[in-house]
């Protein structure tokens, strides 16, 4: 992919600040030393990464910086095989405390079989890293990159004002554990679109504390679906609220549109969240919340979800269930699930002709238009 220079903007291809595009020399440093030029430039700046593979080790790019800062990339950048070479590091590629910051294009390749392989191992592993994170930041565009074989989490935004996540691929096997594609939370005005996502976890995750989300023309799967949650894994949380899912697919995911929180007690919710104009493509879960979600049954017996969620709606639905129960509500009984609102879905169960089924608990709200399975909503 070829970049052109703006005569008004500072440029530093990172060649010239030292780095080998033979994916075998550590590149850091001259990473780094490219980003403090950039970081001090009064004028915009470009940070060209050409064609090629470079070795980078756990980085840190931290702001604030004096103007804006484009990183356009060609080539490829490569983490090192030995996944315990992190250290105790969660991030791989981390951006703190930036503003104005956009990357384009090249693929990142953070090398994760081997580190997987030591968690299905049951081995002694480090807490493994993130590909690209955004921390305490805010405007930021991410577009045309592909990530690929993350440990853990794609891509991550915490804490992060006003970010386009757009045309991404990502990619890892079904089988890899954690690799949430992207992870958003405590962060607001988040635009997602026009990506395809494969992955061994969630799609998209969307955690607590997050606000003003749109995703759009998003091909999730295989992979765990888009879920909101799990939230309720504290006492004390921010809730998640406005947030649009839509003109998006689903292929051969655990999950479709899911909610879903600890059975504990929480002062965290969950509203005005909009589900539309949706296909699925033999999904298990294709519409689900779960509020008794424990996995392995620990840290959470006979309690009950402390998560309020109401007014989630959910239009113009349709395609396969890969199983029977199409619709699954599963609400608080300290706190059930209110406003909730159906219309226009129609799922089929693609084994065989039996019909969907829908199963509700503590789980009130409407129906309109055509809704198959049949609603067992009630009001609350």
């Amino acid at each position: 992919m070829a970049f052109s220079r703006s005569s008004n903007a500072a440029y530093y291809n990172v060649v010239s600040s030292g780095a080998r595009a033979d994916g075998k020399t550590d590149s850091t440093q001259a990473f780094l030393k490219a980003w403090r030029l950039a970081c001090n430039s009064i004028r915009p700046a470009t940070i060209y990464v050409p064609l090629g593979t470079f070795l980078l080790k756990p980085v840190v790019f931290t702001g604030p910086c004096k103007s804006r800062i484009v990183f356009k990339l060609a080539g490829t950048l490569v983490a090192p095989s030995d996944y315990w070479s992190y250290g105790n590091s969660e991030y791989w590629i981390l951006f703190i405390k930036v503003t104005r910051v956009s990357v384009f294009g090249g693929i990142l390749d953070a090398k994760g079989a081997g580190y997987w392989a030591c968690r299905r191992a049951g081995r002694s592993c480090p807490v493994g890293s993130r590909s690209i994170s955004f921390l305490w930041s805010s405007n930021v565009v991410v577009s045309g990159l592909t990530s690929i074989n993350s440990q853990t989490i794609h891509i991550s935004l915490y804490h992060c004002n006003y970010v386009v996540l757009r045309n991404l691929k990502i990619r890892a096997p079904s089988s890899s554990p954690n690799t949430d594609g992207i992870h958003v939370q405590s962060s607001t005005g988040v635009t997602i679109s026009s990506s395809t996502i494969i992955t061994g976890d969630d799609c998209i995750s969307i955690g607590e504390g997050s606000k003003n989300l749109w995703i759009e023309r998003v091909a999730c799967g295989p992979g765990h679906g888009i879920s909101i949650g799990s939230l309720g894994a504290y006492a004390n949380e921010g809730g998640v609220e406005n947030v649009t899912v839509t003109s998006s697919f689903f292929s051969r995911t655990q999950n479709g549109v899911r909610i879903k929180s600890w059975a504990r007690p929480s002062n965290g919710y969950v509203k005005n969240i909009a589900f539309r104009n949706i296909i699925m493509k033999n999904v298990d879960n294709p519409i689900i919340i779960d509020q008794k979600y424990c996995p392995s049954a620990k840290g959470c017996p006979n309690q009950s979800s402390g998560v309020k969620i109401s007014q989630v709606t959910y239009n113009n639905i349709k395609g396969t269930s890969a199983s029977q129960i199409a619709i699954n509500f599963i609400c608080s009984s300290s706190n059930p699930c209110k406003g909730i609102r159906l219309q226009d879905i129609k799922l089929s169960y693609n084994k065989n002709s039996t019909a969907t089924a829908s199963s509700c608990t503590n789980a009130g709200g409407i129906s309109n238009g055509v809704v198959i399975p049949r609603s067992c909503l009630r009001i609350i």
